[in-house]
């Protein structure tokens, strides 16, 4: 196994540990653990690049292990009240509305490329960024974030919400032109 394919696969492991610890009310260990594993969502890509050590493998691994993360972590948050239930069930919805499109396409035997779409970037960013701050004041012992006299927090769930809609749109459009390849939309 490539060493970007191990990072991935820890990424993956981190996953249960930092789920465990928002449950259990310890924001402040929860939030490095999900550091880590958002630190090491950009080193395997960059050590991948870097040494040209890409694989099929991790082009799979990569967006099971990000979108474990971000799902655990959300909807463990969603729980303790940290973050809205409305958006939760947003990030989730995408989420899944994406794996099962690609299954589908998997079943129509359509080769898919595991290329993420320039807006889901971004969203996975602004998730990834939205988790941090909701767990950054107990991980750094700091009150929540300000910017221009206003909780950066509600900014960003309302930048998470625009995203995920576009990014889930996105998906929508690109997966019914694939489908329509098969006769699935007259």
């Amino acid at each position: 196994m490539s060493i970007p394919n191990i990072i991935t696969f820890l990424r993956i492991l981190i996953v249960p540990v930092a789920v465990y610890f928002i449950l259990a009310g310890e924001l402040g260990v929860a939030f490095w653990l999900f550091v880590g594993a958002a630190v090491s969502d950009g080193l395997d890509g960059a050590v991948a690049r870097m040494f040209r050590a890409r694989t099929v493998l991790g082009a799979y691994l990569d967006p099971i292990a990000d979108k474990a993360l971000l799902v655990s972590v959300y909807v463990s948050l969603g729980h303790m009240d940290v973050l809205p239930l409305w958006l939760v069930i947003l990030v989730v919805f995408r989420d899944v509305m994406i794996v099962g499109g690609v299954m589908l396409l998997y079943t129509l035997k359509e080769s898919l490329a595991m290329q993420p779409l320039y807006i889901s970037k971004i969203n996975t960013a602004v998730q990834l960024a939205l988790a941090a701050a909701a767990l950054a004041p107990a991980g750094l012992g700091l009150p929540e974030f300000q910017l221009f006299g206003m909780g950066v927090l509600p900014l960003l769930i309302w930048a998470c919400a625009v995203t995920t809609v576009l990014s889930g749109l996105a998906y929508v459009y690109r997966g019914g032109l694939l489908f329509n390849r098969h006769g699935g939309v007259p």
